[in-house]
């Protein structure tokens, strides 16, 4: 319970505080979410504010009806599971090791990977290297570049070490394996911060669209976003071609319900891992 009149004060003028940037954060999304509901009169009048007017659905019809759309979607889909399921696994098998202080060159592998925090190759010996793999115009260009992040290794690496060293021993005095014990303890102990690590892989991915640009020259292989880039900037979808010649919705309802829809599964996942951040990063990042 709150004491003086002063902290309650303070608490009050806080908590309304923190409120209203909220709100200020949610109106662009707001806006394009009443933008996608409205009619194509409305929005070309710029009259939508916050709620739609004339309301709609033609434009998610046209969406869904798009098979550009849905292939973008499939691979971005794809993309995250896939990539995310590798990433956390890299992460894990390299971070394991890295939390036992009997490893031999612990230290000496540590100090290169946090080196690459600091110093990388630049983007033209990363283009090369992916060329030089085979990895051009494949889907593999879009997970393998960037499989395993280093700050991520760190916290994992962290996150591990706090796991009590007595459950390992009393597994290896049952005849565990150290694949046995990551497996069977230190993961299912460790879900906080694996949830946080596939959270960050997993957002990375949907979101990403510049490794697309620079490997990529296969439309049937770009990801939503370099859909949605299309869509936005250079007008050269042939969603919009036929909502113009249809006339059943406003290409700027169109290109706001692309953004919703394209949004809704990382909203949808992340009520499932919120419950496990704050504990995976703040143990991951403090225990060193």
């Amino acid at each position: 319970m709150l004491g003086s009149r002063g902290e309650k004060c303070f608490s009050a003028v806080n908590h309304t505080v923190l409120a209203l940037f909220s709100l200020l954060a949610l109106a662009p999304f707001l806006h394009i979410v009443a933008q996608s509901f409205s009619s194509q009169q409305a929005v070309i009048a710029g009259i939508v504010g916050f709620w739609p007017i004339g309301w709609n659905i033609d434009a998610y019809k046209n969406v869904l009806k798009d098979t550009a759309f849905m292939n973008a979607f499939s691979v971005s889909v794809n993309r995250t599971v896939f990539g995310t399921l590798l990433s956390v696994g890299l992460t894990s098998l390299l971070a394991y090791p890295l939390s036992k202080p009997y490893i031999l060159g612990r230290q000496w592998i540590q100090f290169m990977i946090v080196f690459t925090m600091l110093f990388s190759g630049g983007l033209i010996p990363t283009y090369l290297i992916v060329k030089e793999a085979g990895l051009i115009d494949t889907f593999w260009a879009l997970i393998i570049p960037g499989a395993v992040s280093a700050f991520n290794v760190i916290i994992m690496r962290s996150f591990f070490q706090s796991v009590p060293i007595e459950l390992e021993e009393s597994a290896r005095m049952d005849g565990c394996s150290n694949t046995g014990i990551l497996l069977r303890i230190v993961l299912p102990l460790s879900m906080p911060v694996i949830a946080t690590i596939a959270l960050f892989h997993g957002v990375a991915h949907w979101n990403s669209f510049f490794d697309a640009v620079l490997y990529l020259n296969k439309r049937e292989l770009h990801p939503l976003q370099m859909y949605l880039r299309d869509l936005i900037l250079s007008n050269e979808t042939n969603l919009e071609t036929r909502a113009m010649e249809k006339d059943s919705a406003a290409i700027e309802s169109l290109k706001a319900a692309a953004l919703i829809v394209s949004t809704l599964p990382i909203v949808m996942v992340y009520p499932f891992l919120q419950r496990y951040f704050v504990k995976g990063i703040l143990i991951g990042s403090v225990k060193g």
